[in-house]
């Protein structure tokens, strides 16, 4: 659907604000809004220990549990990449160079995903469309989960803020499996006369999942002297830990209490501006939090990755306290959670808000 805002970012004087004194503090720092030292290194480490266990699993004898837990810090690590390297990347934050950026971008493919349905499906339906049901494809999941006041209410639904947990767990195997061949299908008719990139990116899809799939499990079967059904549950408990971390961190941005929602079934034309409705639409949280920045990939720091997703999230605690001021100067309120517990439960009563049957007018 066709959806647009009030008036061009351009012409939006929050916007020019924002953006001229973040301009400022990279000029006046002489910094890069790419990726430094603490990125690389970051990226090194994720990508260390992921691939670190995997090599310890194949050529180190050890029990089953030693090698259960070394799949859970795989699950953990897979994570990692997932919101910092790759995320990144694919909005051309990592590096100044494209070429970095779009072979760091295939680290979605070595984790299992499809980078092609990532990018049309995240940084161009979600990012332009936030929060706007029939349009912000986040918010599509097959009706399993009411994650808008906008979508259809199923008599299942009233449970959806006790079962919800477990099926973020499915969000990565989700990827590897059915989710990336049914988004690909579903692009065919959008390409339109792009379809000879569908059909190689088609052979990419392919491809990438073959290989996934020889080097996660027909390799460890024929290495490893244990039964197929070990190396099973150690790759689902790799998925479910990394799922259900990358799919509750996702969600804590947008489905709360105070995050505005819209639809593209009931108009087409929005009063706000862009920069407007990505303020009322997403959340913050764990700002302050050591750990959390450097694990979640500044995903805590939505407001300012939706605002500047081509910065490098190890500059968005900085920029938040830019950012929250000129907001605050116009008149908007800040959306954000001390902790990350605070995300969780107000993401939870929102689940549980949408539980409800909606009264029909």
């Amino acid at each position: 659907m066709k959806v647009k805002f009030n008036n061009p970012v351009s012409s939006n004087p929050l916007q020019k604000a924002i953006r001229d004194r973040v301009n400022t503090y990279f000029k006046q720092n002489n910094i890069s809004k790419k990726a430094n030292g603490k990125m690389w290194l970051k990226s090194l480490i994720l990508f260390g220990v992921y691939f670190g266990m995997y090599f310890t699993l194949l050529l180190i004898p050890m029990p089953l549990y030693v090698m259960w837990l070394l799949s859970l810090i795989m699950g953990l690590s897979l994570a990692g990449i997932g919101m910092s390297v790759m995320h990144d990347a694919n909005h051309g934050a990592y590096s100044s160079l494209q070429k970095i950026n779009t072979w760091l971008g295939y680290s979605m493919n070595l984790i299992g995903g499809n980078k092609f349905n990532w990018v049309v499906q995240h940084n161009v339906k979600h990012h332009t469309y936030t929060n706007i049901y029939g349009a912000d494809e986040d918010l599509d999941n097959g009706d399993v989960l009411r994650l808008s006041p906008f979508s259809n209410w199923h008599w299942f639904h009233r449970f959806q803020h006790y079962y919800c947990w477990f099926l973020y767990s499915l969000g990565t195997l989700s990827w590897v499996t059915i989710k990336d061949f049914r988004q690909f299908r579903g692009l065919y008719k959008e390409m339109g006369d792009s379809k000879t990139r569908y059909k190689s990116e088609l052979l990419v899809l392919i491809g990438s999942k073959i290989l996934y799939y020889i080097y996660m499990v027909l390799i460890p079967w024929l290495v490893l002297d244990i039964s197929i059904i070990y190396i099973a549950i150690g790759f689902l408990t790799m998925h479910f830990v990394a799922g259900f971390v990358l799919s509750v961190t996702f969600q804590l941005a947008h489905i709360a209490e105070q995050n505005h929602h819209d639809s593209a079934h009931l108009k087409q034309e929005f009063p706000d501006s862009w920069i407007v409705h990505q303020i009322k639409t997403t959340a913050n949280f764990s700002r302050r939090s050591a750990l959390l920045n450097w694990y979640l990939g500044g995903l805590n720091f939505q407001i300012e990755h939706h605002l500047f997703p081509q910065i490098c999230h190890v500059h968005y605690r900085k920029i938040s306290e830019i950012v929250r001021e000129i907001v605050q100067e116009h008149g908007l309120f800040y959306y954000e959670h001390r902790n990350m517990v605070g995300a969780i439960q107000s993401h939870y009563r929102t689940l549980k808000k949408y539980s409800i049957k909606p009264e029909v007018v």
